[in-house]
């Protein structure tokens, strides 16, 4: 059997993923993953040891005051540059991804995870902005030819890429509203991107059919403004909050 990987060790430590029956009796056997499992649970204990300070209820409007500006800086009228967007969606979440790895769940508090589902949410509503324009040019869209949707399908797929990231987001923190709404828009852009172009006026018909009766396009307006709800409490946060001194 091959030897036990960092990721097994670290899943199986956090109760996340318990090893297999095999790979706990290879691990009884085997010196070098018990080295490997040693180093690693001394470098855990350490940490588990270290105690978190407290955040405070202004935390989450810290964490805002900070990120939103590079945020921002990055944002172009109205929607991100595909690859740019791509970038950004992937360091937020990978940061978001990253603070539940090392905050396990079990020292993770409600505010903790309010924070993160703030940072999330405030990336997904700039996605699902630019999702909605491809969508709403497609259900809006009248043809009585095949319609060239080559330009749809491109952004569509680079969506897609996107979606993943931020759906194994969500699961991971517990957002099982943007989670499932992500599930339900992923499904519609894969079969956008995969759809024949220049599409033909009846599967045209069809997509529009589709979109009207799964509501996604009802479903993203309605996230969208609780994302810009929060995001507007959260300026007013920022406004009546001092500055913390961390």
């Amino acid at each position: 059997m091959k030897h036990l990987s960092e990721e097994e060790l670290i899943l199986d430590y956090y109760a996340e993923e318990a090893l297999s029956s095999e790979s706990a009796q290879h691990l009884e056997t085997c010196a070098e993953c018990q080295a490997l499992s040693a180093s690693l649970r001394a470098v855990w204990e350490a940490a588990d040891a270290v105690l978190v300070p407290d955040r405070g209820a202004g935390y989450g409007a810290w964490i805002w005051s900070r990120l939103e500006p590079e945020i921002a800086s990055q944002r172009r009228p109205g929607r991100l540059a595909g690859r740019w967007a791509v970038a950004v969606a992937a360091s937020l979440a990978v940061a978001v991804f990253l603070a539940g790895r090392f905050y396990p769940l079990r020292q993770t508090t409600d505010s903790d995870l309010q924070a993160r589902q703030g940072i999330l949410r405030l990336a997904v509503g700039d996605y699902l902005d630019r999702s909605q324009i491809v969508l709403t040019e497609l259900a809006n869209a009248e043809a009585k030819v095949p319609l060239d949707i080559a330009s749809e399908q491109q952004r569509a797929a680079d969506l897609v890429v996107e979606c993943r990231l931020y759906r194994q987001t969500a699961i991971h923190i517990g957002d099982e509203r943007v989670a499932a709404l992500l599930e339900d828009l992923e499904r519609v852009l894969l079969q956008i991107s995969h759809a024949p172009s220049p599409l033909p006026p009846h599967e045209l018909v069809a997509l529009r059919e589709q979109l009207r009766s799964d509501g996604i396009l009802f479903k993203i307006r309605v996230l969208g403004s609780v994302v810009r709800t929060q995001e507007s409490a959260g300026d007013a946060a920022r406004s009546l909050a001092p500055p913390r001194t961390l």
